[in-house]
């Protein structure tokens, strides 16, 4: 199914490539991306370090702990080292399945997504707020039986009600094996100035995003056992030797799971 998509229309993950230097953006998408970074010019920096953070996560899954399946949910544009150039080049055999509901990101998924002849990449068509759908697809492109790493990076602020991005983030690790990982990062509250420029944003027409406090992003690890250095601004997650990371405002961390909830899988209210 063909979906319409209004290019006057302001959309994130066009946003984030402008800034990223890609070439898949329409006017609308560089003038709100503009119009940000007048107010909050560190977003462009933002951007690239969280990149930065996903190669180093992905690099560490797909090599010292050993993981050979990933479900990135939230997938965005292609850029430099998307999730599946990371993890094959460490581990060639990788499996990757993207899941997205824009229909521009899923038709450049599909198209330049291209996976080793030993591995092996996937799109699902859908929402983040439908897990349901997402772990149905996924148990059929994935063996549950062995670890994955779940990857939500900057996506669950676009769940405004923090009460139910916390159930959608239960559900998808309910089903999670133990000795799998949760991947994420997101944008949070701690500078006036990208408060501001996130607030202008969201009166774009575009889909709203939430900047939410360390302690609330805290709460989706609830039951993980952290990796070192725990939830932390992404240039300060395990930065190369060399380098002399200075904190931005996207936080983000590695938690494993240990052992199935107790509780069971949290009901999200839609």
């Amino acid at each position: 199914m063909i979906r319409h998509f209004d290019t006057t229309i302001p959309n994130s993950a066009r946003i984030w490539n402008y800034w990223m230097g890609g070439k898949d953006h329409y006017d609308a998408d560089r003038q709100a991306g503009d119009a940000y970074r007048a107010i909050a010019p560190q977003i462009v920096t933002m951007a690239h370090e969280a990149r930065e953070y996903l190669n180093r996560a992905v690099t560490l899954l797909a090599g010292d702990l050993g993981v050979r399946q990933f479900l990135d949910v939230g997938t965005g544009l292609p850029a430099a080292d998307n999730t599946h150039e990371v993890a094959q080049r460490v581990s060639p055999a990788a499996q990757i399945v993207y899941v997205d509901n824009d229909p521009i990101v899923l038709a450049h998924a599909r198209a330049l997504f291209i996976s080793t002849r030993e591995g092996r990449t996937a799109s699902i068509d859908a929402d983040l707020h439908d897990p349901e759908k997402i772990l149905t697809a996924a148990h059929g492109l994935l063996d549950f039986s062995q670890p994955v790493a779940l990857m939500l990076m900057g996506v669950l602020g676009h769940v405004q009600d923090h009460t139910e991005a916390t159930a959608i983030v239960r559900r998808l690790q309910a089903d999670l094996p133990v000795g799998s990982y949760f991947v994420h990062y997101d944008g949070t509250d701690t500078d006036p100035g990208l408060a501001k420029a996130q607030a202008g944003y969201n009166t774009t027409g575009a889909l709203p995003y939430v900047l939410r406090s360390p302690t609330q992003l805290e709460a989706f690890y609830d039951g993980l056992e952290l990796l070192e250095p725990g939830i932390v601004s992404c240039p300060l997650w395990r930065p190369a030797p060399e380098s002399s990371p200075e904190p931005t405002h996207i936080y983000g961390g590695i938690g494993r799971k240990q052992s199935a909830r107790a509780e069971g899988p949290a009901e999200v209210n839609r």
